[in-house]
């Protein structure tokens, strides 16, 4: 696949400690922007701020005994284990997670 060497990146950025913002996650639509806006500030190739300001993190995220996972995401592409947010736009794999998570 073309985009394995981000994904690898990706995956070694957060086996290493990434130094990511899991917290808050955001809790309505304005505080989902605002961390859509600080994404969007980033160049489309800064894989490391990228995942630190989405809190990516490369388990599933549990929350009051539920599991959850990228694969699970409205904006997770299946096929191509892609993070479809526009201000995401990055290969993920189906156990990851990041704050910006919805069904």
């Amino acid at each position: 696949m073309d985009n394995d060497p981000q994904r690898q990146e990706l995956g070694h950025l957060l086996a290493t400690g990434l130094q990511a913002e899991p917290a808050p996650i955001p809790e309505d639509q304005v505080q989902f922007e605002k961390l859509a806006g600080r994404l969007r500030a980033l160049g489309p190739g800064d894989l490391r701020g990228k995942a630190a300001i989405a809190g990516l993190q490369d388990h599933p995220h549990v929350a009051e005994g539920e599991s959850f996972r990228c694969l699970e995401c409205m904006y997770y592409l299946k096929n191509r284990r892609w993070c479809d947010l526009p201000d995401i736009n990055l290969p993920v794999e189906p156990d990851w997670w990041c704050r910006l998570w919805r069904i």
